[in-house]
This record gives C-alpha cells, structure tokens and sequence, in this order.
C-alpha cells in the first residue's frame, strides 16, 4: 500500500472551508488542466453526503481518457470526509480529507492509500511514475489553493 500525507494551512474560516471543499465541483479547480478533469453526473449536488458517487474522466498518461468512479463513504461536517474509488485506474484508492480549526484558519490534512494493479508490475510502475505523478497533483493543489486563498 502507497501512503502520501500532506498537510496545508488555510487562511479561512472552518466554515468557508468546508463550504468550498464539500462542493464537489470546486474539484475541477484543484486538479491540474493536463489531467483534462471532467465531471460527468449532470445533477451533482453542492455538497458531498455519504453514499454520494462522483462520475468524471481523467486523461492523466498521454491525454488518454479513462472512467473514474469515487463514492463518499464518510462525512462529518467541518471535520472530514472519505472518498474511495469504486471504479477507475486504482486497485485501491481511499482519500481522507481533515479539517481542524486554528486560532487564524484551517488546518487541511489528507491521507491517501492507494495501491496500483499488477502486483509487482504495478509497484515498479508506481515506483518509475505514478508516485510522482500522484505527488505533483498535490503539490499543485497546494499552490492553487495558495493562490484562491492568499495569507494575507
């Protein structure tokens, strides 16, 4: 199993935070314009509840499109929510995303276990490419998100 933590301040209130992040359209805003990110449900709700299922497509490798399928699996409002792939490139994908209250904002941590398939084939794989590929999507969500949201 792959893990990749990261952790991000926020200079908002828990309120705006979860009002933007519980928004899964405010997803597309997140992802990187290469990963061609593209919602499919047509009457997607403005915030994510347990059982919620999220359909899009991705073009990560070559501008090849690929189905992606996530089911919100938990959420507890202003704290964290839990979106795990049903269907997609992944044989295992299970994102937490926390939220904790700080005297001047919101403190952003998300966990992500995620595991490729093909056994050994998929751990070189990992290794060669989709670990950093996985790492750069975060990396540029921490600066988009800088941008939205700037200390000030």
């Amino acid at each position: 199993m792959n893990t990749i933590t990261t952790k991000q301040y926020l200079p908002l209130s828990i309120e705006k935070a979860w009002d933007f992040f519980s928004n899964p359209r405010n997803l597309n805003l997140i992802t990187p314009h290469y990963m061609r990110f593209k919602i499919l449900n047509e009457n997607l709700p403005e915030k994510i509840y347990p059982g919620l299922v999220v359909q899009y497509t991705v073009s990560p490798v070559m501008g090849i499109p690929m189905g992606w399928v996530t089911l919100i699996t938990h959420s507890s409002e202003k704290e964290m929510f839990i979106d795990s792939q049903i269907s997609g490139p992944y044989r295992i994908w299970h994102h937490q995303h926390h939220f904790r209250a700080t005297g001047s904002g919101v403190e952003m941590t998300d966990i992500l276990h995620y595991q490729l398939y093909g056994g050994v084939f998929g751990k070189l794989l990992n290794a060669l490419f989709v670990a950093r590929k996985v790492k750069s999507i975060f990396d540029y969500r921490k600066q988009k998100l800088e941008e939205l949201f700037p200390i000030k």
